[in-house]
């Protein structure tokens, strides 16, 4: 029996992968940005545009996938009978993770999913971003080995873990009823979208998986790094396999450097952006797709890191942060650097010791 669950649960984690990188693909090719079928940065960047936080004319929309992972999440814990509103560990520095994240992801362009994504392409400039991410997420576990410890989170009443996943609701009721507050790009990347059930169907069924299967592309790397268990590696294997997979069959695989949507030649920045996410993803249990899982499940922690991520994307838009295919911007070298610093010393002093 034993050997039974071991093995559905790896089977679960590899149809997450699977659905995530194939349906992420096939996303792009629906209409979604080419090698952005799924980009969790960019759909918060496109949220908070939607909503007002941003003048980016080209970066305004509510992506349904978004909700979709979220509501996914809350559906599969409801059933499973894992929906647990607790929280208190540390929000407002969860707050400025989340935004962190969109920062480290906006300078790199992509978040880790989007990265996979790429690499699945043919797109080289990523393989920079995947260094990074794996220099991050080791440098995390190297803090918490050290006993980096947020606190602990305690157990609220239900209405707590239910603010994101309504909230998510409520946008999504917005997007349907497109009020005259709603702004709504037509033209430039949020502009480039797939129809509204096929992308919330896909993010309902990843989300649902995601939370079936507790997906993470940092958990999944690092659990590997640090005990060799190549549980979670596995889902991330597939969903780069099957993008690939889907790549080649819908004509979107384009091997090079030159050229690549959404994406930069500066590796140096492109490095330490995503060692930006990698490090901050493994100090707050996740990366910013499983963040997105974790609050449609009852974490409040989770939903202030989400929070966080959308004040992000609104800041990344607004002060110039993001990069171009041209590289990073002066602003967004010293964001990424000044986060750095802050997670760095937040790893420091923010131990238990002994």
């Amino acid at each position: 029996m034993q050997y039974l669950k071991q093995h559905k649960e790896i089977l679960t984690v590899i149809l997450a992968g699977a659905v995530i990188g194939g349906l992420g693909m096939w996303l792009a090719y629906m209409g979604n940005p080419r090698n952005s079928g799924i980009c969790v940065s960019c759909f918060m960047e496109n949220l908070a545009g939607a909503m007002g936080l941003h003048g980016n004319a080209r970066m305004q929309y509510i992506r349904p996938e978004l909700a979709g992972f979220v509501l996914g999440g809350t559906a599969a814990a409801f059933l499973a009978r894992e929906f647990r509103s607790e929280g208190g560990s540390s929000p407002l520095i969860r707050f400025m993770a989340g935004a962190l994240l969109i920062v480290g992801c906006s300078v790199f362009l992509g978040c880790p999913i989007k990265m996979s994504l790429r690499v699945s392409a043919g797109d080289l400039t990523a393989l920079a971003g995947v260094g990074g991410l794996v220099f991050g997420i080791w440098l995390g576990y190297v803090f918490l080995r050290r006993g980096f410890y947020l606190g602990d989170s305690v157990s609220m009443p239900r209405f707590n873990g239910l603010v994101i996943p309504l909230l998510m609701a409520g946008l999504l009721g917005l997007l349907i009823i497109r009020p005259e507050f709603l702004y709504i790009s037509d033209k430039g990347p949020a502009a480039q979208r797939a129809p509204i059930l096929i992308s919330l169907g896909v993010g309902l069924l990843a989300g649902y998986l995601a939370q079936r299967s507790r997906f993470c592309v940092t958990g999944g790397i690092g659990n590997f790094m640090v005990s060799g268990d190549k549980g979670l590696l596995s889902g991330v294997i597939s969903m780069i396999a099957f993008a690939f997979l889907v790549s080649l069959m819908l004509g979107q695989f384009a091997p090079g450097v030159e050229g690549q949507p959404g994406s930069h030649l500066s590796y140096g920045w492109s490095f330490a952006g995503m060692a930006l996410v990698g490090l901050t993803s493994i100090l707050i249990g996740g990366c910013p797709f499983r963040q997105l899982i974790l609050a449609g499940q009852g974490s409040t922690d989770a939903g202030a890191a989400v929070l966080g991520m959308v004040a992000g994307g609104a800041l990344v838009q607004s002060w110039g942060l993001t990069s171009s295919n041209l590289g990073p911007t002066n602003a967004g070298e010293v964001a990424t650097l000044l986060g750095l610093a802050f997670v760095l010393i937040l790893g420091i002093v923010m131990r238990v010791r002994d």
